[in-house]
């Protein structure tokens, strides 16, 4: 059984960080962005704010019948004390988790770094700020987040992206931006949970063949249990024959006596593999940004129900040759087994 346990455990841990992290993403992704969100096409989505959507653009988009709710969006590259950092102008606070109030916020990169706290002065660009926030987020480089009316003097008023809300289709007005405004791509919702799942999908197949092998070894095991407790059971065997079992019933008992050892082992499996994602999340979360996360994102029901259900039938499978062996057990040598 420990090897089932075993199995099930890390298949659900790696199986369940990569699934809670893909559909977190895309949840994020959907409350942040607008239906649509338009970028220089030389840059595209993923430009790191290197390229910008020149005026000309910006004041088509915001003229479009088809877009309302439009909001600007700057992002840009600073240092502090030859320290890179990246700031972002920020339109909407409600994806963010700020210790203090919103305005001007940094990052615990930069926490560290310079001792920074609330009511500390931070210098971008030349220009001088009071930070109002911190948040536990840990970046590559320092990250600032800053009121978006702000930040776009500070990058000369540059505009990486401008998302919107559509009328009608977003797939038909995300054609019609791109036709319409030269130098421009757009992509919905959609486009991004698609680039999630692209993304994710084979390294979800790959994690989930290694986390497998723990699986197969649990089931293995499964085997040698059932193979050594027929033999050990041989004469108790002989004397279900002899009183009338038949050989279906014996194959059954030893059937459903396999069964329930993947099932338990699993639900243990389950259980561990559940209080060690809920301690990443409780102790790193907040450096990771996705502090809000749940552990229902870690372990859908589809997901916790795949594996139990999947090590229960590979037990089962597991257990077919030695029940065989068991109903053909002779009942006179059973009986004289020693």
């Amino acid at each position: 059984m420990l090897g089932i346990i075993i199995g099930v455990a890390t298949l659900l841990l790696l199986m369940g960080a990569g699934t809670g992290m893909q559909a977190y993403t895309k949840d994020k992704m959907q409350s942040m962005a607008g239906d649509i969100t338009i970028y220089n096409s030389s840059g595209g989505a993923y430009s790191s704010g290197e390229y910008y959507l020149d005026s000309e653009a910006v004041s088509k988009i915001q003229n479009m019948s088809q877009l309302y709710n439009i909001k600007e969006e700057t992002a840009f590259s600073s240092e502090i004390n030859r320290t890179p950092i990246y700031v972002v102008g920020v339109s909407s606070w409600d994806q963010y988790k700020v210790n203090g109030t919103n305005g001007v916020v940094v990052d615990q990169t930069l926490v560290d770094k310079f001792d920074y706290k609330i009511g500390s002065k931070i210098v971008i660009n030349d220009k001088e700020f009071t930070i109002t926030g911190t948040t536990k987020q840990k970046t590559m480089q320092g990250l600032v987040l800053i009121d978006l009316d702000k930040a776009l003097p500070l990058n000369d008023n540059k505009v990486s992206d401008v998302t919107a809300s559509v009328k009608g289709d977003p797939d038909t007005v995300k054609n019609t931006v791109e036709s319409q405004v030269p130098g421009t791509m757009a992509m919905t919702q959609s486009d991004y949970s698609k680039q999630i799942d692209d993304a994710m999908n084979g390294i979800m197949l790959f994690i989930g063949a290694i986390a497998s092998i723990g699986l197969i070894v649990g089931v293995i095991s499964i085997v040698n249990i059932m193979l050594v407790n027929v033999t050990e059971r041989t004469r108790e065997i002989g004397v279900l024959k002899a009183i009338g079992f038949t050989n279906r019933e014996v194959l059954g008992s030893i059937l459903m006596e396999a069964g329930l050892l993947g099932f338990i082992g699993s639900i243990f499996g389950l259980i561990i593999a559940a209080v060690l994602l809920q301690l990443a999340i409780t102790f790193y979360g907040a450096q990771l940004g996705v502090e809000d996360i749940t552990i229902m994102y870690m372990l859908p029901v589809w997901l916790v129900l795949s594996v139990v259900g999947g090590a229960t039938v590979l037990s089962v499978l597991a257990g077919l040759y030695p029940a065989w062996r068991a109903s053909r057990l002779n009942v006179v040598e059973a009986l004289r087994y020693d």
